[in-house]
């Protein structure tokens, strides 16, 4: 889906590992969006990522296009790379949905969703701090595409069936794809063109 262009202004980001999804309101000596750009006033994130979460993430002036973004026509795709080698056994449960979170304090049943073992693993940007020592153990990479977005979600959904993510990585919102971007770079478009999704499959 293609929204209209108006005079708002529209921006991707490939957000670092340590940084806030925010521009104001943090702690000090935390890592604000802002710092990595000269973005206009009144620039929101479309959907955060948490401070350790790293990857594409949309800006705009625009308040109804953050609303339909966040919505579940769009779906999220994310990398996460996991503590073990990840079985069939737990991709299927990822797929089949129902796996019991916590979200805001009250059970959560996740929907059905998109999930696959990436092997070999993805060729990502190495991280500014390690993800851990290999005499811990092998790890694995598998993709998750997701149309809700619950808090820290996919951390919790491949913890439920038993590998922990240690990495996440957000590398596709509808059409829009994280691609060749660098780490802390900024495009800016004229506008949002955003796929019309009608939902996940398995």
């Amino acid at each position: 889906m293609t929204l209209p262009e108006t005079l708002h202004r529209h921006f991707i980001l490939h957000k670092p590992f340590g940084y806030l999804s925010q521009f104001i309101g943090s702690p000090k000596n935390k890592k604000l969006l802002g710092h990595l750009y000269d973005f206009p006033a009144g620039t929101m994130a479309i959907g955060r990522l948490d401070q350790d979460s790293e990857g594409l993430l949309l800006l705009t002036t625009d308040g109804k296009m953050s609303e339909y973004v966040r919505g579940r026509k769009v779906e999220k795709e994310y990398y996460a790379q996991v503590d073990g080698l990840i079985t069939p056994e737990a991709i299927a449960r990822l797929q089949q949905g129902g796996i019991e979170i916590a979200h805001e304090k009250q059970p959560y049943f996740t929907l059905p969703c998109s999930a696959s073992r990436l092997d070999p693993a993805p060729d990502v940007p190495v991280r500014s701090r390690r993800v851990r020592d290999d005499r811990h153990g092998p790890t694995s990479w598998v993709s998750i595409t997701l149309t809700e977005g619950k808090n820290r979600q996919v951390r919790k959904m491949t913890a439920a069936v038993g590998f922990p993510t240690l990495r996440l990585i957000r590398v596709r919102i509808g059409s829009i794809i994280l691609g060749a971007l660098g780490v802390g770079e900024v495009q800016e478009l004229p506008q949002f063109s955003l796929q019309q999704e009608t939902g996940p499959t398995t």
